[in-house]
């Protein structure tokens, strides 16, 4: 009786600073190769001097921490994803928030936008308001500090990610960048409104509401909403594009308008950004 004879199984692959490299170079994105990390054996040698060489080989961040996290026996799909800060790829895990992508002398990369909180509530029009007896509106104004946005771009019609807590579920860490005044937590770029700010000695201001004899009314109004469009690159994580050329000045996504009245405090996020 004649056995079919098996074929030899292939010996297991084992990752070393050389095969990542090639992998690199091969032009994988960041998510395939420290997939392959995690699945894979692996004898990575990780001396600083190693750490720059991969560096220098341009070996992004996320995947070096990948390296170290599975050399140090957290490898094997246990270990969270790395997350990174500046990479342009959004399919790479990034801290919750708002990012601009940004092109300059070392190429493309992502610059975090952080929220700036106005608690300061400013009225414009009063002297129309009292003269009329409140049927001209007042308007409300939010109040940043500063005259200039500390993320600035050249691009006329910059492009933005937006990443929600639902893109790091595997983290693990909810951040709380997303609660908005209610407690609700915001989940899309639609619940934002692109506003133009107006600079003033020191700080910048937004409209956020008016008011008249007839009552009050909170939020952009309309006429000063700057359109943009988004779309989910994958869960949690938003591309959103301007649909018009930005004029040089500031501007700023808003949410979480609330509390504003004439003499009270407001409450508003701004994600300002600066058009040079």
């Amino acid at each position: 009786m004649l056995l079919a004879a098996s074929p030899p199984l292939a010996p297991e692959e084992t990752l070393t600073n050389d095969t990542v490299v090639a992998l690199t170079g091969a032009g994988l994105g960041d998510e395939a190769i420290i997939a392959k990390i995690r699945s894979s054996k692996v004898q990575f040698s990780l001396t600083t001097d190693d750490l720059i060489a991969l560096k220098q080989k341009n070996v992004s961040g996320p995947v070096i921490a990948a390296m170290i996290s599975a050399a140090s026996g957290n490898g094997g799909g246990t270990a969270a994803p790395a997350l990174s800060m500046d990479s342009p790829d959004p399919a790479v895990p990034h801290p919750s928030g708002v990012y601009l992508l940004a092109a300059d002398a070392e190429g493309a990369r992502m610059r975090r936008i952080d929220p700036t909180v106005s608690s300061q509530a400013k009225t414009g029009g009063i002297f129309g308001y009292a003269l009329t007896g409140g049927l001209a509106s007042m308007s409300v104004k939010a109040s940043i500090a500063n005259e200039t946005a500390r993320v600035q771009t050249g691009e006329k019609q910059p492009k933005f990610y937006f990443f929600f807590d639902e893109s790091n579920a595997a983290t693990g860490a909810p951040s709380g960048t997303w609660l908005a005044g209610t407690a609700a937590t915001v989940t899309s770029p639609n619940e934002f409104s692109l506003v133009r700010l107006v600079r003033k000695k020191g700080t910048r201001e937004a409209r956020v509401g008016s008011m008249n004899i007839a009552g009050s009314k909170v939020g952009v109004m309309d006429k000063d909403r700057i359109g943009f469009d988004y779309r989910m690159v994958r869960p949690g994580v938003f591309e959103v594009v301007i649909l018009q050329p930005l004029a040089p000045g500031e501007y700023g996504f808003l949410y979480s308008v609330g509390g504003a009245n004439a003499g009270g405090a407001l409450t508003a996020r701004i994600f300002d950004f600066t058009v040079k």
